[in-house]
């Protein structure tokens, strides 16, 4: 039997119809948008906090593009190449100016460094973990301690920096002659005193500004790149025939991307807990049923970062060794699957390492105790601590391995004909930093509205940030 049309008139009118439903539902949201804006301005304290964090971000832009004293930038940049490895994540974390030799060419990456090295302290040294858990007093002091150490390593990375930077221009003559012999000493106290004045810029966005300041630096100089990797895209897809809708599915894929690296950072497991009623006077406390939240990827970017460090450290020796040159050369160029399958090796190991170190179930069962909080079926204390280790696990293998999908993504894309630049967007470390800190950031921006009795930033559901404050989580 032939399957009946509708009349013409009568699809006419459902177009209509359909096209109407559309444009109502787009004004809709163009409204909802519009008027949220008008909400952030209206708040005194956010419109401050917004203003003071883009003029911080202002500054820190500009300075990436002062040179430092003693170089010429043209001779430079003729003699300067992409750089890859570990000094490759050093300019990206920089916005570019590693390469282009700027007073904050080393940016926020000593404090980093430090505070990693402080935070694993914290877990392995008793005395650090002693000043941890004495509230405010002991952070200002690991503060300290962390402020010493970027010193510290500020000085070690600008002493390699400038024997980077000689080498660099010693066929192209970068260096001005007349200041030759006062380089060494004038770029290591130049870059010293750039650093820190990021790492200060970083902390007055988090005490007066929105967001972690210190994430939020990192993820400007990521996106400082973007923009011209997306030109350099667009123009190689539009110059031969038929690769413009090539570079459309290139997006596509892109943002699909970008959801599947928000559900990694923000995936949990909600394990039930309940806490025990008490009466105190003619009140009553207690006896709700609330969740114990635990993350599929607890240890956010640091394995991936770890895991570049480790790949990389090879190189060092390439010289040294003609014979192991391709060997070096095929584990650190990311398109070679030798170098992704050790790569998402490396990262499955430190991710369980770093959940180990970072994570202690028997800390929390401790505190789920002492507040007479249990979860059902399960024995308060080290039963307890187990199950949740148990659980902690078992979430964290799939978190492991999709994160070593993420950080693998980009030799992928590099192979598929994606240019080297853009590619590093499809995954790594540059992609979960901005999604972690998009979100977090976000959710800094709703509470504010929330406090006040403002819609939220969407129109359903609520804006959910990372877990944990630490400046190295970014």
């Amino acid at each position: 039997m032939p399957k009946q049309r509708l009349p013409l008139r009568r699809r006419v009118v459902l177009s209509r119809s359909l096209l109407k439903l559309v444009d109502q539902n787009l004004n809709q949201t163009v409204k909802k948008f519009f008027q949220t804006l008008r909400n952030i301005w209206s708040i005194e304290e956010l419109r401050d906090k917004i203003l003071f964090t883009l003029l911080m971000i202002t500054i820190y832009r500009i300075g990436a593009y002062i040179a430092l004293p003693g170089i010429d930038p043209i001779k430079l940049a003729a003699s300067a190449e992409n750089s890859t490895g570990i000094l490759g994540l050093i300019d990206a974390f920089s916005g570019g100016a590693f390469n282009q030799a700027s007073i904050f060419a080393l940016g926020i990456m000593p404090y980093i460094s430090a505070s990693i090295f402080v935070q694993l302290l914290t877990v392995l040294v008793p005395q650090f973990q002693k000043m941890q858990k004495e509230g405010e007093s002991g952070r200002k002091k690991i503060n300290q301690y962390t402020r010493y150490l970027t010193v510290i390593v500020t000085l070690l990375q600008a002493s390699a920096y400038v024997t980077y930077l000689q080498g660099l221009t010693s066929q192209s003559g970068g260096i001005i002659p007349a200041f030759a012999p006062y380089f060494w000493l004038s770029t290591i106290v130049v870059l010293t005193a750039g650093t820190l004045f990021v790492m200060w810029m970083g902390e007055k966005i988090t005490d007066k500004g929105l967001g972690n300041g210190t994430s939020l630096i990192i993820m400007i100089g990521i996106l400082a790149r973007l923009p011209q990797s997306f030109l350099q895209e667009l123009s190689a897809k539009s110059v031969r025939n038929g690769q413009i809708l090539l570079f459309i599915i290139e997006i596509a894929i892109l943002i699909a991307i970008i959801m599947g690296c928000i559900l990694l950072v923000q995936g949990v497991r909600k394990v039930p807990v309940n806490y025990a009623k008490q009466i105190v006077g003619n009140r009553q406390f207690g006896g709700a049923r609330q969740f114990l939240p635990l993350k599929v990827n607890s240890s956010g970017v640091m394995p991936i970062i770890f895991a570049q460090a480790i790949i990389f450290i090879p190189t060092i020796f390439a010289n040294y060794n003609t014979q192991a040159n391709d060997f070096l050369r095929a584990i650190t160029d990311q398109t070679n699957i030798w170098h992704m399958v050790l790569y998402s090796v490396v990262v499955i190991g430190f991710t369980f390492l770093y959940t180990a170190l970072i994570f202690n179930p028997k800390q929390i069962a401790d505190n789920l105790k002492q507040n007479n909080g249990f979860i059902p079926g399960v024995k308060p204390g080290q039963p307890t601590a187990d199950y949740i280790g148990a659980i902690m696990d078992r979430i964290t293998l799939p978190g492991a391995l999709l994160l070593a999908l993420v950080g693998i993504l980009p030799g992928i894309a590099e192979k598929l004909g994606v240019t080297q630049q853009f590619s590093t967007f499809f995954g790594g470390t540059s992609l979960l930093i901005m999604v972690g800190v998009i979100l977090d950031t976000l959710q800094q921006i709703e509470t504010q509205l929330l406090m006040r009795q403002y819609d939220g930033l969407m129109k359903s559901g609520r804006v959910q940030g990372r877990q944990a404050a630490a400046p190295v989580d970014m």
